[in-house]
C-alpha cells in the first residue's frame, strides 16, 4: 500500500530543485560554497546535495511567501 499523498512529496519540484542544486553545486557561488562546507563537515555528499535542496526549497517557499502577501496586499 503506497503511503499518503502527503508524505510523498511533489515529484516535479524534487525534480526542479535537484536540477538547481546540480547547477549550483557545478557553476559555483553560494550554493557550491555551502555544499563545500557540508562536505567538510564531514557529510556525504548525498547528504550535503539534500542539504543545499533543503535550503533551496526554503529560499522557494519564502519568494512564494512574500509574493502572496504582495499579491494580497495589491488586492486589498
Amino acid at each position: 500500500m503506497p503511503p499518503p499523498a502527503d508524505t510523498r512529496g511533489n515529484r516535479a519540484l524534487n525534480s526542479v530543485l535537484h536540477t538547481i542544486a546540480i547547477c549550483q553545486i557545478r557553476d559555483g557561488g553560494r550554493g557550491q560554497d555551502y555544499y563545500l562546507r557540508r562536505i567538510a563537515e564531514g557529510k556525504t555528499p548525498a547528504e550535503a546535495r539534500r542539504a543545499l535542496k533543503r535550503r533551496l526549497s526554503n529560499v522557494v517557499y519564502r519568494i512564494m511567501k512574500r509574493d502572496q502577501r504582495t499579491h494580497l496586499a495589491q488586492v486589498a
